[in-house]
């Protein structure tokens, strides 16, 4: 499998330094987990690799040419032997591209587990849902699928993937920094011209510690070394995908994060002609909370896409697509799923007509009411019953409504000039519905 990140090991005995030196590949990584923070483009990597080390000095040369990786960013440590395995010194051959050496002291011989951390920019996810109904759309199976593409330049087998919802502010940007060579910019005596490579993250920001080292050349430079206060990810929520994959640059893979069934849910069907013109809009609802067998993380923004069982049949029928926003833990979800063909609202002015005119000295008319009949013919095509909920705006500041006495139950205002119906229709089923506006004009108005 291609790997860019090319790694050899080159050791050298503390007590003959001018001996001959061998070459050994580095072995492949043992575990490698990513993590995805979106908004800045930037991954956090982690791997864990056993290094055979002498006792003594051991130099460690690795490049970056091709990817991009945060050379900057890069760190080692070795948990199990902290005190004894310590990284003294990072050069950059003259020369040579995107490659590094680092020489490395250890006080142990052998096999030694070593953790490899850095940053690089080119890997992305974007999360999308899949929400399957029951055959009476009471219920559902929601289906969270996390989709990663890596354009890194870098293979990544097994990898443990995370994604995180937040925001990173970033002073350098990786790849710029990936394609700098040296990485630090070049070198002079003065510190003014050697910015060190710097990084923000809000309420999990990096803290940079720096060593002096010497230059073949004499010429002394520093080494941020980066370390993540993993306190600061309170206001981070973060997704971790089951299971490992391998994701070869270049490729994308689907990652199922979430697939739990039986979810409850709710249709209504809303008109609103103010909103969506003159189409009726089906709108979805859930909870993410323990009643809705959910509620242990946040939900990530992403695409919904909306199927159904057929009754009495094993195929399921496409409902609608829409969008959703970051879900946090209780908040309920309301998709709009789009226009629906199956239930329909038909608004008609039955009639119009004045009365009660009031007259001035002169004969004059100066105010009186203005009567409109209204109706709304509800159609249901649908196999199972719906709510609907109607929308009625009234552009006017003195008026009252006369309902007929079925209808006063689904009756609400809203405002000073919206009134809502709310209605169940039957399955396969057509209702009228009327009522009566009253306007005042002019003086009526004022005796109103």
């Amino acid at each position: 499998m291609k790997n860019i990140w090319i790694f050899s090991l080159l050791l050298v005995c503390a007590t003959q330094v001018q001996a001959k030196i061998d070459l050994v590949t580095l072995p492949t990584r043992d575990k490698v987990q990513l993590t995805v923070y979106n908004p800045a483009d930037l991954t956090l990597v982690r791997e864990q690799r056993t290094l055979t080390l002498a006792q003594g000095i051991n130099r460690l040369e690795f490049s970056w040419v091709g990817t991009l990786i945060d050379p900057t960013s890069v760190r080692l440590e070795a948990p199990q032997h902290s005190d004894k395995v310590i990284l003294k010194e990072i050069s950059y051959p003259p020369n040579i591209e995107g490659s590094a050496i680092w020489t490395i002291e250890s006080k142990v011989a052998g096999e030694v587990p070593v953790e490899i951390v850095f940053f690089t920019s080119g890997i992305r996810w974007e999360s999308f849902y899949m929400l399957t109904l029951t055959q009476n759309e009471q219920a559902m199976q929601l289906q969270n699928y996390v989709k990663v593409q890596n354009n890194s330049g870098e293979d990544y087998s097994n990898a443990q993937t995370r994604v995180v919802v937040g925001q990173i502010g970033l002073l350098d940007e990786i790849a710029m920094l990936a394609k700098r060579n040296p990485p630090f910019g070049s070198p002079v005596p003065t510190p003014k011209t050697i910015p060190p490579s710097r990084r923000v993250m809000k309420s999990a920001p990096m803290v940079g510690r720096s060593e002096k080292y010497d230059r073949d050349d004499g010429v002394l430079y520093e080494i941020p070394l980066k370390e993540i206060i993993k306190e600061g990810l309170s206001e981070y929520f973060l997704y971790t995908i089951e299971g490992t994959e391998t994701i070869p640059t270049n490729w994308s893979k689907r990652l199922i994060s979430l697939d739990v069934a039986e979810i409850p849910v709710r249709s209504l069907y809303r008109y609103d002609e103010k909103l969506y013109g003159k189409t009726t809009q089906r709108f979805l609802y859930f909870k993410n909370d323990t009643a809705h067998h959910l509620g242990d993380t946040p939900l990530p923004d992403g695409k919904v896409m909306v199927y159904r069982h057929l009754p009495e049949s094993q195929h399921l029928t496409y409902v609608g697509e829409t969008k959703t926003q970051y879900i946090p833990i209780g908040q309920e979800v309301a998709l709009n799923l789009g226009t629906a063909q199956e239930v329909q609202v038909k608004p008609v002015l039955m009639d119009y007509q004045t009365r009660n005119y009031l007259f001035d000295n002169n004969g004059n008319i100066v105010g009186h009411e203005q009567v409109e009949t209204r109706g709304l013919t509800l159609e249901n095509h649908h196999h199972l019953p719906v709510d609907v909920e109607i929308m009625q705006y009234i552009p006017h500041s003195y008026w009252s409504i006369e309902n007929p006495p079925d209808l006063a139950v689904n009756y609400q205002k809203i405002n000073v000039n919206t009134v809502k119906y709310t209605l169940t229709l039957p399955a396969y089923s057509q209702r009228e519905i009327r009522y009566r506006l009253l306007l005042e004009e002019g003086a009526r108005r004022v005796t109103h």
